[in-house]
């Protein structure tokens, strides 16, 4: 008989006050046999109740009737569900705080944030507490902390992971995915969870987003040269192209303008009508989300069809664009999610949209430290290529580790 223990002692706050008192045990046969696993608190669990990372909304919640799909396929093959995991309140950030919660602690860079809004699924992994965890990922809520905490972190392809019992946020935006602190691990995940159709296809043509590159600080531009220096013979030799040009600040407000118009059908009508207390930034944005029309939705949509031609286009089964994760290192902990966050989340949003956009499959892998922090690479493959994305990453990985 195997014994799981619960985490006990949260010291890094990864856990939510209301986490599990005993683990949820897998199979004692299966895949994941003896593998640990913790969730963001969007994820429903039979008889428990989530918060979205808002003690209101705890309050007025009630017991799940059915565990959400993916966390079922989990156990079924082995895994055993440990922790309930903190993440940014309704998930409207990219940060990695919580007004009510805390701030879990990067144990990767002590002095900078986690990423967020998957943040304490991605601070449990970093310092070992389980092998893996689920988040979601909305507008970079997987990429972004897997980039500071330096794992694995897959966005699929939209639809891949089952997103039933799944708090939704932006429903055409979300996405269910996972993040591991090693690839092999990473792909034996998406083995069990992606369904669909895959379309894997070797990989011929490396396509660097000139354009998306050059907005990077220096350090991240250095250390992805020198890692890609370090994976030549791994990957064709990446050519250059302009992705978005002067576009791409129109596609990050088409990004943000549909994603608060859906949130007017989502989590909207529950912060209202009970006068939810919001933190700073957070608040600020679902009055912004609250004031936007029809019309201007209509308009943004029609962007998100242009940002999806082009991208469809460029990136045929075969092809993948690389670029940073994040085009900035992480922020340093304890600043306000406020005025002096909006030019970090404006930068991470014109990289991380993209995929978004498209419902393109990302990973991001780490590529060691800049300014010692981590820093992660990211691979945006075709509709269905997230197989040939976590074969990727498990080959690299090697590469460098080297």
């Amino acid at each position: 008989m195997v014994f799981i223990a619960v985490p006990k002692n949260d010291t890094i706050g990864a856990l939510v006050p209301h986490t599990l008192e005993e683990p949820i045990v897998g199979r004692s046969e299966g895949p994941l046999a003896g593998l640990t696993f913790m969730v963001k608190d969007l994820f429903a669990i039979k008889g428990r109740k989530v918060s979205n990372g808002n003690p209101d909304f705890y309050h007025h919640a009630t017991p799940a009737a059915e565990t959400a799909p993916v966390i079922a396929r989990l156990l079924d093959a082995g895994a055993s569900l440990i922790g309930i995991n903190v993440c940014d309140e309704f998930f409207y950030s990219v940060l990695g705080t919580n007004a009510h919660y805390g701030q879990p602690i990067n144990v990767r860079a002590g002095n900078h944030v986690t990423g967020g809004s998957s943040c304490g699924s991605a601070a449990a992994v970093a310092a070992a507490m389980c092998d893996f965890a689920l988040g979601t990922d909305t507008g970079g809520s997987i990429r972004v902390p897997a980039s500071f905490c330096g794992l694995v972190g897959l966005r699929p392809t939209y639809g891949r992971i089952d997103t039933r019992g799944v708090t939704p946020m932006a429903p055409s935006y979300d996405t269910v995915g996972f993040l591991a602190r090693d690839a092999k691990l990473a792909r034996k995940l998406g083995q069990l969870l992606l369904e669909g159709e895959s379309v894997t296809a070797p990989i011929t043509r490396l396509i660097l987003a000139q354009d998306i590159v050059g907005e990077s600080e220096a350090s991240i531009d250095q250390a992805m040269w020198d890692t890609l220096d370090k994976l030549l013979g791994a990957i064709p030799k990446p050519e250059q192209m302009e992705i978005a040009g002067e576009d791409i600040v129109a596609w990050r407000k088409a990004f943000a303008t549909t994603q608060g118009f859906e949130i007017q059908s989502t989590l909207l009508p529950f912060v209202q009508s009970h006068n939810v207390n919001l933190g700073p930034g957070i608040k600020e944005r679902f009055e912004i989300a609250a004031g936007i029309t029809f019309d201007e939705a209509e308009s943004a949509r029609a962007v998100r069809g242009q940002v999806t031609k082009r991208l469809k286009e460029i990136v045929q089964p075969g092809t993948v664009i690389v670029l940073p994760t994040t085009p900035t290192l992480p922020p340093e902990r304890d600043i306000p999610d406020g005025a002096s966050f909006a030019e970090f989340r404006t930068q991470t949003l014109q990289s991380t949209c993209l995929a978004g956009h498209a419902g393109l499959p990302q990973i991001s892998i780490p590529m060691g430290k800049a300014s010692g922090c981590p820093v992660g690479l990211s691979f945006i493959g075709w509709e269905g290529g997230d197989e040939t994305l976590l074969d990727l990453a498990a080959t690299l990985e090697l590469f460098i580790r080297a």
